[in-house]
């Protein structure tokens, strides 16, 4: 276990999710191409983490591979004392459905569904038909700032606003675990500050958020910083007093 691993462990309880000589490799032969090579981390419970790294360096892969999207060539992960590499297909599809909550880029929203909608659907692919399935649903709204714009379409609403459904529907179930990759990415300033204060809010009552970025100002407002390059960890720093 690396020594800054060891540190960050002792000083911030059991992890929630780690990563063990995690491995990736795309292609073969002449052709393969190593994304990732022997990562190891720990991400502690209760914690917003942030991956950083220039485009090529490995942090959508390692992402992936941490939100059971993809397999490692090598390694392992452990997610809340279960080892998530070796499950099935279909019980991978049922971990990101039922315990880890999935932000996009892109928000991924149905167009033709309004706000509430997209985030009540987001509890039906999570098994969840209870009769309280509207209250749930507004809930998760409201805790993002939108139940006053449910009714609304996506293209009806700012990209800001898009985003923050799509975190809604994201945390509609409760996970204990939220990974979002470049969340902010195709956000003006204003509306990234806001997503990540729904980020913050989530962090205060349990949730421990892994986010990928390389904007420099959403770096100050996480716990810890994990920097990727060329497909290994080439650093780990933690803000004291992040500044969300």
């Amino acid at each position: 276990m690396p020594a800054w691993e060891e540190r960050h462990k002792a000083a911030s309880g059991e992890a929630i999710l780690s990563a063990t000589g995690v491995k990736r490799i795309f292609g073969k032969g002449n052709a393969a191409v190593t994304a990732l090579a022997d990562i190891h981390l720990a991400i502690p419970a209760g914690t917003m983490v942030a991956l950083k790294g220039r485009s090529g360096s490995g942090k959508t892969t390692l992402l992936n591979i941490l939100s059971a999207l993809d397999e490692p060539t090598e390694g392992k992960v452990i997610f809340r004392g279960r080892e998530i590499t070796k499950l099935s297909v279909a019980e991978r599809n049922a971990l990101r459905r039922r315990e880890i909550g999935l932000v996009f880029q892109s928000f991924g929203l149905v167009p033709l569904m309004s706000a509430y909608e997209n985030v009540e659907f987001g509890l039906r692919i999570a098994g969840r038909m209870g009769k309280d399935n509207r209250q749930i649903a507004e809930w998760a709204l409201e805790r993002v700032g939108m139940r006053g714009r449910m009714n609304h379409r996506p293209t009806e609403l700012s990209g800001g606003e898009q985003q923050r459904v799509a975190i809604a529907r994201a945390i509609v179930h409760e996970p204990e675990l939220l990974i979002a990759d470049e969340p902010t990415a195709e956000l003006d300033s204003r509306m990234g500050l806001q997503v990540m204060r729904v980020f913050r809010d989530l962090v205060q009552s349990g949730t421990t958020v892994v986010l990928t970025t390389h904007d420099p100002g959403i770096m100050e407002l996480v716990d810890h910083v994990i920097a990727l390059e060329d497909g290994q960890i080439a650093s780990y720093t933690t803000n004291e007093a992040p500044l969300a």
